[in-house]
């Protein structure tokens, strides 16, 4: 049976177009930092690497799965489908927070609970034997837990986000919440290179106390 994190964790992405207020449990992710203008190519190469890597973890686990049957009763799915892709973001430049070239970014992508240090560990090596690259050295497998945190969904081009981070400060301040940091975290629910800019669909998420 197949994981669908679209199906089966409808309260942790399902996020409505007015806030909400949600607990995120500790997650497994893969994990790549960078900085700068997300419209930059670097930007991109470490979006393509990270995915080369996620895509090497879900075919080798599905391999592992079926060559395992011993084994099989340990997991409650044999395969998965990929996460989205998601970043944790902050900035610089504090007196301009629009200034993309002062971004300072972590993006990921998470692994079901199942997925171990091992499996991680051999797919980095799969992918550099097959396509080399010096992004791999600094790709990490981290477990990360947010715990309470505000979420809405923008809709929207990502430079329409203010918008939507106004409608979590007023609901924040109106339920006596108080914003733990400056970072927020997006998790992108459609490929913003195939996607019009005013269809995209992002969760915005930040912690709270």
């Amino acid at each position: 049976m197949k994981f669908d994190w679209k199906k089966q964790e409808t309260h942790l992405y399902g996020a409505k177009k007015d806030p909400q207020l949600v607990s995120v449990p500790a997650q497994k992710f893969i994990t790549l930092s960078g900085e700068g203008n997300p419209n930059n190519q670097d930007f991109s190469d470490r979006v393509g690497i990270l995915y080369s890597v996620a895509w090497s973890i879900k075919m080798g686990f599905k391999k592992f799965y079926n060559a395992h049957p011993e084994l099989q009763a340990d997991f409650d799915y044999s395969e998965f489908a990929i996460f989205p892709l998601e970043g944790i973001w902050t900035t610089k430049n504090t007196a301009d927070t629009t200034d993309k070239d002062s971004f300072e970014y972590t993006i990921m992508l998470r692994q079901p609970d199942w997925i171990t240090q091992e499996m991680v560990d051999a797919s980095l090596a799969a992918v550099a034997k097959k396509e080399p690259n010096e992004l791999l050295q600094n790709i990490h497998f981290e477990t990360i837990e947010d715990g309470k945190c505000v979420q809405i969904m923008h809709l929207g081009s990502f430079d329409d986000e203010p918008s939507s981070f106004q409608k979590m400060d007023q609901y924040v301040e109106a339920n006596g919440l108080t914003r733990y940091c400056h970072n927020h975290r997006e998790i992108y629910l459609n490929d913003a290179r195939k996607t019009a800019p005013e269809k995209r669909r992002t969760i915005l998420r930040y912690q709270v106390e």
